[in-house]
């Protein structure tokens, strides 16, 4: 094909993806799954193959390459999201979860997946090693696509539950990796060689590997980081990119876990203070999202819809879906969060119920496929319906499940700002906000000196149309002009003084004009009296 050819194909793919993003978050469908069907419809069984091609494809070993990228950039940026102030409180029973609790769901679901495969006559060759590699590449979840669910349907979670998914989410795909190449290399050595005690042994020696190059390679990162003066602004968030990468690469070449050092990595740059962090964090937003959409545009034009419709093919893999959400992941959350008694039972279910699937197992099934393990097939077709049976049950039942268990509280605003570019950093304590001039505002007086601004608090810029002005105490405000406040403490607590103050000013009027109404009233019916 030819290269405009592709980027033709590839920016229509992206351009449909987000808008179907739009319609999703419309309609309360996650956006993940819209991202799927947007793949499959130009994939093998898609549009291609109705008009007489062959579709869209993908090869395994560019697939494998793009499913490395990705996973780099998503556990880096997951890392760089989770303040280490907010998980302390939550940090033993996340690790927990995030350690035994996914090997405890690959080992459950193993078992069970050995099982039911040995009731299907097609699927007899599966071994119970192989059953629990296809349990390992499930085993991760995805709590980014669950809090973006529960703020596009505008509410939040009580309890510290969120804080726990963010340390879980991040820190359960690096041991997930583990279980996941672990498992591939026994299954391509064959049963007869395994050994538990080496086993056991790569993985303690790979996690142990992987946090200590993580928090080195971090530290020393930072440290480079704020020594180096760039020219160019835009380079800084290259640069801490090319820190990913370098952090990946590094550890495989000493024999750690590479995403955890990943992650890691980026725990300890995301709460460090460099120059540009919060571009940069912006910037690691954008690439996650790109990251997850190629994923899932990716399973879409690798998948064979039509190898589905036996029986014996989607039958066991919506039984294993079935049992990922109602056995393994409650049963392993239940034993996780059981020495943790100031978690209430209701808390327990609502993390049963939030192992909503990412991209992550996407990622693993492409792995098993480039390694050459046998029956490869098997294991994407699981992660394929996994994955869609987990968005369409979980993803668009956990605003339900949140307010049936009273655990939904409104989200937490965002400090956006839309008519000024500004960007503090995050060790200010200052905080900016937008507030626009109302009527009730101005009653006092239409000068910044005249309104009842708290202390600590500065208005410094005023758009009016499509002009900006620093304002003095003196200058002349207009209703709808937009204020850029900054306030010491709390920008949004300015501004719902301001509000406020605005509101009573404005009651407090009627209610004079209201006595002085009633007044004039009274004395009219006494003077008529009077006659």
């Amino acid at each position: 094909m030819q290269v405009e050819f592709v980027l033709l194909i590839l920016s229509l793919l992206f351009f449909v993806s987000i808008i179907a993003d739009k319609i999703g978050y419309k309609f309360g469908v996650p956006a993940l799954l819209l991202f799927l069907v947007v793949g499959m419809l130009f994939g093998p069984d898609g549009i291609g193959a109705l008009l007489g091609g062959s579709g869209l494809e993908i090869n395994t070993k560019n697939a494998e390459a793009l499913s490395t990228v990705a996973m780099c950039i998503i556990l880096f940026t997951g890392g760089m999201d989770t303040k280490l102030s907010d998980v302390k409180a939550v940090l033993l029973p996340g690790v927990t979860l995030a350690t035994v609790g996914v090997l405890l769901t690959c080992v459950i679901t193993g078992i069970i997946i050995y099982f039911i495969f040995g009731w299907f006559s097609a699927l007899t060759t599966v071994s119970i090693w192989m059953a629990l590699l296809i349990a390992a590449t499930l085993s991760s979840t995805d709590s980014a696509s669950v809090f973006s669910i529960m703020r596009n349907n505008g509410i939040g979670i009580k309890h510290e539950l969120r804080q726990l998914l963010e340390l879980e989410s991040g820190a359960n795909d690096p041991m997930a990796y583990v279980l996941t190449t672990t498992l591939i290399g026994v299954v391509l050595a064959g049963s007869k060689h395994v050994e538990a005690l080496p086993i056991v042994q790569v993985i303690v020696v790979q996690l142990v590997m992987g946090t200590v190059l993580g928090l080195a390679l971090g530290k020393g990162l930072v440290l480079l980081m704020r020594r180096v003066k760039l020219a160019n602004e835009a380079l800084y968030p290259i640069m801490v990119l090319t820190a990913c990468i370098f952090i990946f690469a590094s550890t495989y070449y000493l024999q750690g876990n590479t995403y955890l050092a990943v992650y890691v990595g980026g725990l300890i740059i995301g709460n460090s203070k460099f120059t540009r962090k919060r571009q940069t964090k912006s910037f690691f937003n954008g690439l996650t999202w790109l990251s997850q959409l190629s994923m899932f545009l990716m399973l879409g034009l690798m998948v064979r819809p039509s190898e589905f419709l036996r029986l014996d093919v989607w039958l066991p893999c919506l039984i294993i879906s079935v049992v990922m959400i109602g056995i393994s992941r409650p049963m392993s959350v239940l034993l996780c969060m059981w020495p943790f008694k100031r978690w209430r039972m209701r808390d327990r279910l609502m993390l049963s119920w939030v192992g909503l699937k990412g991209a992550v197992p996407v990622i693993f099934a492409v792995m098993c496929k480039a390694e050459g393990v046998p029956n490869a097939d098997i294991i994407f077709n699981v992660v394929f319906l996994c994955t869609i049976v987990s968005l369409l049950t979980q993803g668009t039942t956990l605003t339900l499940m949140a307010r049936k268990l009273n655990l939904a509280v409104p989200p937490e605003e965002e400090k956006v700002l839309e008519h000024f570019d500004l960007d503090l950093p995050e060790e200010i304590q200052s905080s900016a906000r937008e507030v626009e001039v109302t009527e009730q505002m101005l009653e006092r007086g239409n000068t910044p000196r005249e309104l009842a601004i708290p202390p600590h608090t500065l208005i410094v810029m005023v758009r009016r149309g499509e002009d900006f002005f620093i304002p003095t105490g003196s200058s002349e405000l207009k209703e709808g002009d937009q204020l850029l406040v900054i306030s010491d403490h709390d920008a949004n607590a300015a501004y719902q003084h301001l509000t406020d103050e605005a509101e009573e000013e404005a009651q407090w009027r009627a209610d004079m004009r209201n006595k002085a109404k009633n007044r004039w009233l009274r004395a009219t019916r006494w003077m008529h009296k009077k006659g």
